[in-house]
């Protein structure tokens, strides 16, 4: 393969790259708002829930309430129906255990989301392998790795939360796990400051075609929270479900 021919592909690899950084940014403005709007949703679900419950319970005092009423003031001469009575409590033992399960039930998804804070403690300050559009930047460091199918020219593209570009890189990928460490600086050779920016990686095939690259990024574990949408996992600027996780180092 001829030099103007990597070049070529290392061309569009970049202009592909750029373009899809550029999206990435759009479309991650999209999924915030998407997410603030969800989270929102949970939390009126759970403000929901726990109105019903309140509402149960007081159903709950009603009835005994009015059970208590109908036996002290039935007619002697024409007590309640047997039958009738044995319906009453049959309800009422209902409404009693259905309380007690929503209460424990509370209980239970409480002590389970305590367990998974406290697993998900034990990964800060670790190095974390974790799948996302965005690569932690941290301490002037940004750890990008991506997957080949074939040794091939690549390009690397960072870009801020408006879409432009910050840093771009060609390589040349080998065939199969490769590694790109930033160094915190943009195209220009100036620091840019520590946060979360959106990344592309694009890989070129010898017919002067482009492909995008799977990719995942590394970071430092600094927090975990618990969030009415799940347990999320902080790298630094950068927040991602338990799910994305692919890997726990040292």
């Amino acid at each position: 393969m001829s030099l103007a021919s990597v070049a070529a592909q290392q061309s569009a690899a970049l202009a592909a790259a750029t373009t899809a950084a550029s999206a990435s940014a759009t479309s991650g403005s999209a999924a915030s708002t998407a997410t603030g709007a969800a989270t929102g949703a949970n939390g009126t679900a759970a403000q929901t829930g726990q109105a019903a419950l309140t509402a149960l319970s007081g159903n709950f005092s009603n009835f005994l309430g009015m059970l208590m009423t109908q036996l002290q003031n039935q007619d002697p001469t024409s007590p309640l129906d047997t039958n009738q009575f044995t319906q009453e409590l049959v309800q009422f033992s209902g409404v009693e255990q259905q309380i007690n399960t929503n209460a424990s039930l509370t209980q239970l998804i409480q002590l389970t989301q305590s367990g998974q804070v406290m697993q998900g403690t034990g990964m800060t300050g670790k190095q974390v392998t974790v799948t996302a559009s965005q690569v932690p930047l941290q301490g002037g460091k940004g750890i990008v790795g991506f997957t080949a199918p074939v040794a091939e020219p690549a390009a690397i593209v960072i870009a801020g939360a408006n879409g432009q570009v910050i840093r771009s890189v060609s390589l040349n990928a080998t065939a199969g796990q490769n590694t790109w460490n930033w160094d915190g600086t943009d195209n220009s050779g100036a620091t840019v400051p520590d946060g979360a920016y959106n990344v592309s990686v694009i890989g070129a095939n010898a017919d002067g075609s482009t492909t995008p690259l799977s990719f995942t990024v590394t970071g430092t574990a600094t927090g975990v929270q618990n969030t009415s949408s799940g347990l999320q996992l902080d790298l630094g600027a950068l927040t991602v479900g338990f799910g994305a996780v692919q890997s726990v180092g040292a």
